[in-house]
């Protein structure tokens, strides 16, 4: 694929996730390790190195864009744990951090709150469903991201986890 469909990920667009929901990671002549470019098979089997853009519901009913990442298309488990997103609003972009990712208190559900202008308990628990894009366990391509985990693992049962 031509350079110019290669962009910074954080400067996709609504349009662009409508046109190709799917993205994939790519190394750019820059050497930018947010480049990404359209993914044009759907659907896809795996979501190695990919991003979905879709809309996803908050607790409240609404919806709004997302870009989810780290999607596990086996594991609703790991998904629990693992899957990160970053919410559009008004064309900006908010990273959504995990309950163990460094950042958590200056992006986690209070900072997402503020963002969206909503309270907490209107945006959790967010809804997501990728199944018309991609192929795998339907349980793990449709769930919920909590403000909370169910069970919160430790940072040795994290890493366990992540690297089998």
């Amino acid at each position: 694929m031509s350079a110019r469909n290669t962009k910074p990920i954080l400067s996709l667009q609504i349009s662009d996730l409508k046109k190709h929901p799917i993205w994939k990671f790519v190394t750019d002549d820059e050497g930018d390790e947010t480049a990404v470019r359209p993914v044009n098979r759907l659907p896809v089997s795996n979501l190695m190195g990919k991003i979905v853009g879709t809309s996803v519901q908050l607790a409240n009913g609404n919806y709004v864009w997302a870009l989810v990442a780290n999607l596990n298309t086996r594991s609703a488990q790991m998904n629990e744990h693992f899957v990160a997103l970053v919410i559009e609003r008004n064309g900006k972009w908010f990273e959504l951090e995990r309950y163990f990712d460094p950042m958590y208190r200056e992006h986690g559900p209070d900072a997402l709150a503020r963002f969206l202008g909503l309270s907490v308990d209107e945006i959790f628990p967010i809804s997501y469903d990728v199944r018309k894009y991609v192929n795998g366990e339907a349980n793990a391509l449709s769930g919920m991201v909590l403000k909370e985990p169910r069970v919160r693992l430790t940072r040795a049962e994290i890493i366990a986890m992540a690297v089998p």
